[in-house]
């Protein structure tokens, strides 16, 4: 019995010794009540004494909400698999700093959950964590919603999964236009377009003819890459985003004397089975702007079959020389209107890793430009982020990324080389693709 006492009295004594000599400290602010189909607000402020390299943040969310950032403080961040991360390859260098998300709450909530988090971090080439106090989160049921429809949060995971229909209306490629109408002030019209994307993953545009006396302006490309030219709207995707069904929007701004409402033409274009189909986009009178997942996944439902049937226009993919379909051409173009097809970085499997040694804005002649260096390697480039970047090697071993950025400072003028991660061909956080790998950090 005393021996117990006395393991359990040393195991009081180290918690009590780490949290008061601990050189790094999480506090956790939220708030406490919500009513259903409100916003619950996530602060943390962070401590973190001199630690300056990679770090995390994590915690668990139940089903239900959908996290929203708000102050990220140069952190990556992402939710997946009900886990929100904010992700920093280095940490800012104040010792405080605050990173704010927001939570959705789902209208047919109800209950209460604690929220925790951990913080985690590199020192001294060893994984830490610092662990944050838990916050009890009561969500009273909405006074808007049928009762019959109210769920406690601890089961709103366990529902019935999608109708038949509904994973009917979620596999098939769509693209519906809401019908065009006036903004709140002036007299230009705006297009929003609903898409869902199947299971597609890379490579799709939509193309739109614009009557004449209109100019189109980009309000939300979701990552593409939006053109007007010769009264067509182009939106372009390398990648397209992570969500199955998203909304585009642009304005149309008419010049003066025009006072006609546009009408619309277009298509949305993709590839399936090594080839680049193209369907022609549905106009509905439906409402897509601020519509909430419920009411999109409603407007996907009642388009089931209507779709017009895809057509086939390119011919196959060569993934092993040049890409030969029309999407990625236009692509590549805007991304570099002076390099070859082949300059394109090509996904490959798993987790590896290249040096990055520049990026920019605008395009270059990449064989000119890169040339002045004598690299020994090939030089790749994409589009991520809005920038052009362009990387050298590939390397499934971290520390052998790191010794050819060394090798790049020593042997050219490039003194600002880093190492980029990839996972399947999309980029993470160097320190994600360490801990998938379990590989170990150099400086």
């Amino acid at each position: 019995m005393i021996k117990h006492l006395m393991l359990l009295l040393n195991m009081f004594i180290l918690l009590v010794l780490n949290s008061v000599f601990s050189d790094v400290s999480l506090n956790m602010d939220a708030t406490e009540q919500v009513e259903a189909g409100n916003e619950i607000y996530v602060e943390i402020t962070l401590n973190k004494s001199d630690y300056d390299s990679f770090a995390r943040f994590q915690q668990e969310i139940p089903a239900g909400l959908n996290p929203v950032p708000v102050n990220t403080a140069n952190a990556d961040f992402s939710f997946k698999d009900q886990k929100v991360k904010f992700i920093w390859l280095k940490l800012p260098d104040e010792k405080q700093i605050t990173i704010s998300y927001k939570l959705q709450v789902n209208q047919r909530l109800k209950g209460n959950f604690d929220l925790k988090g951990t913080f985690s971090y590199i020192s001294g080439n060893e994984r830490k964590s610092v662990v944050v106090s838990p916050q009890n989160i009561v969500i009273n049921a909405s006074s808007t919603i049928d009762p019959k429809l109210i769920v406690d949060i601890k089961d709103f995971k366990n529902l019935e999964g999608p109708s038949e229909s509904t994973k009917q209306g979620l596999e098939q490629v769509k693209c519906i236009r809401q019908l065009p109408y006036l903004a709140d002030q002036g007299n230009e019209y705006i297009v929003n377009l609903l898409i869902n994307k199947g299971n597609k993953e890379k490579f799709a545009k939509i193309q739109e003819s614009v009557p004449e006396g209109y100019t189109a302006v980009s309000l939300e490309s979701k990552d593409a890459i939006f053109t007007f030219k010769d009264q067509t709207v182009k939106l372009l995707w390398m990648n397209l985003p992570a969500n199955p069904y998203f909304v585009v929007s642009y304005k149309l701004v008419p010049t003066e004397g025009v006072s006609e409402k546009p009408n619309m033409s277009g298509t949305f274009s993709y590839i399936e089975n090594d080839k680049t189909l193209s369907i022609d986009i549905i106009e509905k009178d439906v409402s897509l702007q601020n519509a909430s997942s419920e009411n999109l996944l409603a407007v996907l439902n009642s388009t089931i079959g209507k779709t017009s049937e895809a057509i086939s226009y390119t011919q196959p993919l060569d993934y092993s020389g040049k890409v030969k379909i029309e999407i990625a051409e236009s692509a590549l173009r805007l991304i570099n209107d002076d390099s070859k097809l082949t300059s394109m970085l090509e996904p490959e499997s798993g987790i590896y890793y290249r040096v990055q040694i520049a990026a920019g804005h605008r395009p270059i002649n990449m064989n000119h430009y890169f040339k002045k260096y004598n690299l020994d390697k090939e030089v790749r480039a994409e589009f991520h982020e809005g920038w052009r970047k362009y990387s050298v090697g590939s390397f499934y071993v971290y520390k052998a990324a790191r010794d050819y950025r060394v090798h790049i400072w020593n042997t050219t003028t490039i003194n600002d080389a880093f190492v980029s991660a990839y996972n399947e061909g999309s980029r993470v956080t160097v320190q994600e693709a360490l801990m998938i790998t379990n590989h170990e950090w150099y400086r």
